[in-house]
């Protein structure tokens, strides 16, 4: 089943004014996970302008249907939480429930857990 990153592209650190503005932080930690996650099956990435976790920018979503789903923030826009994000992801994907074992977490994405969800009801 497919696991979707939601990344939000607005997202700006604090300090992003003083450098030179090109783009967003959230726009590099974006180009930097669809750039990981290339080709793969079960993992797919999405960009929305805000996720409205302003103060823990830079901000994504980790969802799939009928699964638990997740916000993580505060990553800086490295290849390292890149690739810790869409390790998370795939770990998300194979799981039947969304739980992932917390052994199995890429250190890159450890610290940054902001809110869990659980899947909305099935429509009866």
């Amino acid at each position: 089943m497919t696991t979707w990153i939601t990344i939000c592209d607005t997202c700006k650190q604090e300090g992003w004014e003083s450098g030179d503005m090109a783009q967003t932080d959230g726009e590099a930690l974006a180009t930097l996970i669809e750039a990981t996650a290339t080709g793969l099956q079960d993992v797919k990435t999405r960009r929305v302008s805000c996720l409205m976790g302003c103060k823990r920018a830079c901000n994504v979503a980790i969802q799939g249907a009928g699964k638990l789903n997740y916000t993580l923030g505060e990553f800086e826009p490295t290849t390292d939480a890149a690739s810790g994000i869409v390790a998370y992801a795939m770990a998300h994907a194979e799981s039947d429930t969304g739980q992932v074992p917390y052994r199995d977490w890429p250190q890159a994405i450890k610290g940054h857990f902001v809110t869990r969800h659980p899947p909305l009801p099935q429509d009866e």
